[in-house]
Protein backbone atom coordinates (compact mmCIF):
# COMPACT_ATOMS: atom_id res chain seq x y z
CA UNK A 1 0.00 0.00 0.00
CA UNK A 2 1.14 3.70 -0.86
CA UNK A 3 1.47 5.59 2.15
CA UNK A 4 1.73 9.51 1.65
CA UNK A 5 5.28 10.74 1.93
CA UNK A 6 5.94 14.08 1.34
CA UNK A 7 3.98 17.40 0.06
CA UNK A 8 4.98 20.51 -1.82
CA UNK A 9 3.31 23.99 -1.58
CA UNK A 10 3.91 26.34 -4.60
CA UNK A 11 3.56 29.90 -3.63
CA UNK A 12 3.81 33.52 -5.52
CA UNK A 13 5.39 35.01 -2.76
CA UNK A 14 8.15 32.95 -0.64
CA UNK A 15 8.34 35.19 2.33
CA UNK A 16 4.60 35.93 2.60
CA UNK A 17 4.04 31.88 2.53
CA UNK A 18 6.44 30.89 4.98
CA UNK A 19 5.39 33.72 7.13
CA UNK A 20 1.00 32.44 6.86
CA UNK A 21 2.61 28.98 7.43
CA UNK A 22 4.58 29.72 10.58
CA UNK A 23 2.38 32.43 12.37
CA UNK A 24 -0.74 29.52 11.15
CA UNK A 25 0.40 26.14 12.23
CA UNK A 26 4.17 26.92 13.14
CA UNK A 27 6.09 25.46 10.40
CA UNK A 28 9.86 25.74 10.19
CA UNK A 29 11.36 25.90 6.47
CA UNK A 30 14.98 25.46 5.86
CA UNK A 31 16.97 26.39 2.37
CA UNK A 32 17.59 23.26 0.41
CA UNK A 33 19.41 23.18 -2.67
CA UNK A 34 18.23 20.38 -5.09
CA UNK A 35 20.92 18.73 -7.38
CA UNK A 36 20.68 20.37 -10.88
CA UNK A 37 17.83 22.21 -10.43
CA UNK A 38 17.77 26.10 -10.22
CA UNK A 39 15.39 27.36 -8.17
CA UNK A 40 14.50 28.31 -4.84
CA UNK A 41 13.12 25.59 -2.42
CA UNK A 42 12.44 25.51 1.23
CA UNK A 43 12.29 22.27 2.89
CA UNK A 44 9.21 22.47 5.65
CA UNK A 45 9.11 20.82 9.03
CA UNK A 46 5.47 20.22 10.53
CA UNK A 47 6.09 19.08 13.62
CA UNK A 48 8.25 16.56 15.56
CA UNK A 49 7.73 12.80 13.49
CA UNK A 50 5.13 11.02 15.05
CA UNK A 51 3.92 6.94 14.22
CA UNK A 52 1.03 7.81 11.80
CA UNK A 53 1.87 11.53 10.62
CA UNK A 54 3.91 13.11 7.46
CA UNK A 55 6.23 15.76 8.78
CA UNK A 56 7.69 16.90 6.25
CA UNK A 57 7.41 18.66 2.81
CA UNK A 58 8.31 21.58 0.32
CA UNK A 59 7.83 25.02 -0.43
CA UNK A 60 8.73 25.93 -3.98
CA UNK A 61 8.48 29.07 -6.36
CA UNK A 62 4.95 28.40 -8.19
CA UNK A 63 6.28 27.85 -12.00
CA UNK A 64 3.40 27.22 -13.92
CA UNK A 65 -0.73 26.53 -13.49
CA UNK A 66 -0.13 24.82 -10.12
CA UNK A 67 -3.52 25.25 -8.56
CA UNK A 68 -2.39 23.97 -5.34
CA UNK A 69 -0.52 21.61 -2.92
CA UNK A 70 0.99 18.74 -4.30
CA UNK A 71 0.86 15.19 -2.55
CA UNK A 72 3.64 12.69 -2.95
CA UNK A 73 2.78 8.97 -2.31
CA UNK A 74 6.00 6.88 -1.41
CA UNK A 75 5.87 3.78 -4.15
CA UNK A 76 8.28 0.81 -4.14
CA UNK A 77 8.58 0.57 -8.05
CA UNK A 78 7.80 3.65 -9.83
CA UNK A 79 8.24 1.73 -13.27
CA UNK A 80 5.52 -0.72 -12.89
CA UNK A 81 2.74 1.94 -11.25
CA UNK A 82 3.51 4.48 -14.07
CA UNK A 83 2.71 1.22 -16.19
CA UNK A 84 -0.24 0.93 -14.82
CA UNK A 85 -1.94 5.20 -15.05
CA UNK A 86 -3.35 5.03 -18.39
CA UNK A 87 -4.97 1.63 -18.05
CA UNK A 88 -6.93 2.75 -14.69
CA UNK A 89 -8.12 5.86 -16.30
CA UNK A 90 -5.24 8.33 -15.53
CA UNK A 91 -2.31 10.60 -17.40
CA UNK A 92 1.41 10.52 -17.14
CA UNK A 93 2.42 14.34 -17.10
CA UNK A 94 5.71 14.83 -16.09
CA UNK A 95 7.39 11.70 -16.46
CA UNK A 96 9.77 10.11 -14.16
CA UNK A 97 13.06 11.73 -13.42
CA UNK A 98 15.61 10.68 -11.24
CA UNK A 99 17.24 13.51 -8.54
CA UNK A 100 20.49 11.98 -6.88
CA UNK A 101 20.52 11.36 -2.97
CA UNK A 102 16.35 12.05 -3.04
CA UNK A 103 15.01 9.16 -5.56
CA UNK A 104 12.48 8.90 -8.85
CA UNK A 105 9.26 10.89 -9.48
CA UNK A 106 6.40 11.15 -11.76
CA UNK A 107 3.30 13.27 -11.94
CA UNK A 108 0.05 11.90 -13.11
CA UNK A 109 -3.41 12.97 -13.23
CA UNK A 110 -5.70 10.64 -11.81
CA UNK A 111 -9.29 9.09 -13.34
CA UNK A 112 -10.93 12.33 -12.04
CA UNK A 113 -8.28 14.86 -13.13
CA UNK A 114 -6.58 14.99 -9.82
CA UNK A 115 -2.95 15.95 -10.26
CA UNK A 116 -0.77 13.38 -7.66
CA UNK A 117 2.91 12.35 -7.46
CA UNK A 118 4.76 9.85 -7.06
CA UNK A 119 7.91 9.02 -5.22
CA UNK A 120 10.35 5.67 -5.36
CA UNK A 121 13.14 6.89 -2.53
CA UNK A 122 16.45 6.52 -3.66
CA UNK A 123 17.83 3.11 -2.77
CA UNK A 124 20.59 3.01 0.29
CA UNK A 125 23.91 0.88 -0.45
CA UNK A 126 24.57 -1.46 2.45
Amino acid sequence: MANIAYFEVPADDLKRAQKFYHDLLGWEFMPYDIPGIPMQYWTITTGAAEEGTLNMGGLYQRQGPVAGILTYARVDRIDSVLAKVEKLGGKVINPKMTIPTVGSMATILDSEGNVIALHEPEKQQS
